[in-house]
């Protein structure tokens, strides 16, 4: 399972249960804060309503009878009030007044007949000895939800209780706003959940994304690709990403050790055996001076050869070794290429080669001169070398777009299909056709490693039509 799939599963294990228990309690809860706002409400009513009988009790103008006509007309109202998304077509306020001993004088409602004893219900009881009176009472056994709430408060005239006034108030629109509350509440609840949701897998995507990135790094780099390190930012990942980096750099500098000594080895080996028969051969006695001058033409050539194959191999391998260019400059292709003819000019003679050009003008490049001239050189010594004696070398250079080329094509025997994919491997080389010779097998693939310190690349292919070769060499301008 990815490291992403494990933290989503991981946060909704914390979360969902989070939102679950929250909603949960706040739907709970908030019955009780309205049940609050409710009897806050309540309490004003019962000390405005008691004030007013207390004041009509004191100028012995109190009439129950009259206020129960006042409460019937109220109760037969009929009206639609939107309180918003209730709507209100009733009273279902009750009130009811006791005397000073808790017997009742008024009820709104006409549940109880006057002289009812109302002295040990709560909210009467506590009003009577001077505490705050409040009770919740299920008037409707066959509604269980439903509950009225009742707030008393004392009807006192002057210092004297007269009475105790209380104000009801059913639950059932309460029900009604709750159920209301409570699915907006869900809604948002699920809302919240998704939104939180969304927002953890981005959060996961952009947390996990360097490790995406270092994890495919790793991947590639185990598959001998030569991939460079993504950019991981600054965070804990970018550290584990340098120290990938330097493990696969030390790797790599082992594995590069190895290789060089390896092929170096396989190399040398045929140039020493070569000098040490040769030389074992010069001690015996009686010799002919003619064959010891050619024994030790032979020590002196292959002598000569290990020095070209430890040179080369020292400047490929620093040159492979080097990440960028130190000091580019403007480099003017066409001057460059006839100098490097001009250093071949010995070998182009000897073999009688006709040089023929095609060169653009204002053939410029951004690049290190003596590696360009290096890597010129080579496709230069290769096509004189392969091509028949009187053969013609053409050289040519144009722009393709973002790039330069230089191309060289000669007249040999061409590129046998069994060295059509070898040819850029370290120490493959083919036989010269007059000399029957190989080279160092070297060159082709110093001449790549100066393509790619230039951003680009070089090709080899046979012609398409006759014999001869086309070499490439592409260089960013």
């Amino acid at each position: 399972m990815r490291l992403r799939t494990r933290l989503l599963i991981t946060f909704c294990l914390f979360f969902i249960p989070a939102v679950y228990y929250l909603t949960a309690e706040f739907q709970n809860n908030l019955k009780y804060r309205y049940m609050e706002g409710v009897e806050e409400s309540l309490v004003d009513q019962a000390r405005i309503l008691a004030g007013m009988v207390a004041a009509r009790m004191e100028q012995k103008e109190f009439s129950p009878a009259e206020l129960a006509r006042i409460f019937n007309g109220v109760y037969r109202q009929s009206f639609n009030a939107m309180v918003y998304d209730l709507s209100k077509t009733g009273v279902d306020t009750r009130v009811y007044i006791t005397d000073q001993h808790g017997i009742l004088i008024f009820d709104s409602l006409e549940r109880d007949p006057p002289g009812t004893d109302y002295s040990r219900w709560r909210d009467v009881f506590l009003t009577l000895h001077g505490e705050y009176g409040a009770r919740s009472t299920q008037d409707d056994p066959g509604r269980p939800d439903l509950t009225t709430l009742y707030v008393a408060a004392p009807v006192m005239i002057g210092a004297h209780m007269a009475g105790v006034l209380v104000v009801g108030k059913s639950t059932g629109n309460i029900n009604d706003f709750l159920e209301n509350a409570k699915a907006v509440v869900f809604k948002r609840s699920i809302a919240a959940a998704v939104l939180a949701l969304v927002l953890a897998v981005l959060a996961l995507f952009f947390i996990t994304r360097p490790l995406d990135r270092l994890n495919r790094y790793v991947k590639n780099i185990s598959k001998g690709e030569d991939e460079q390190r993504p950019s991981l930012g600054s965070s804990d990942i970018a550290e584990m990403g340098k120290a990938f980096e330097k493990i696969r750099a030390d790797l790599a500098a082992k594995e590069y050790v190895e290789s060089y000594v390896q092929s170096l080895t396989h190399e040398i080996k045929s140039p020493v055996a070569a000098i040490a028969g040769a030389a074992e051969l010069l001690q015996e006695e009686n010799v002919p001076k003619a064959q010891q001058q050619r024994f030790l033409d032979n020590i002196s050539a292959e002598a000569s050869r290990i020095q070209t194959l430890v040179e080369r191999m020292l400047r490929l391998s620093a040159l492979e070794h080097r990440e960028s260019l130190e000091k580019p400059a403007h480099i003017n292709l066409c001057d460059l290429v006839n100098g490097t003819l001009q250093r071949c000019g010995q070998e182009i003679k000897n073999r009688e080669i006709r040089i023929t050009t095609d060169f653009e003008r204002e053939c410029e490049c951004m690049g290190d001169a003596f590696l360009i001239s290096q890597a010129v050189m080579n496709l230069l010594q290769n096509a004189i070398e392969f091509s028949p004696l009187g053969g013609r070398v053409h050289i040519a250079l144009k722009t393709e777009g973002k790039f330069v080329q230089i191309a060289v094509t000669d007249q040999g025997p061409g590129i046998p299909d069994f060295a059509a994919d070898k040819i850029f491997n370290r120490f493959f080389s083919t036989q010269r056709p007059d000399t029957h010779k190989k080279s160092t097998g070297l060159g082709l693939n110093f001449v790549m490693a100066i393509a790619q310190l230039h951003g680009g690349s070089v090709t080899v292919k046979n012609r398409f039509r006759g014999t001869g070769t086309r070499a490439v060499l592409s260089l960013q301008r």
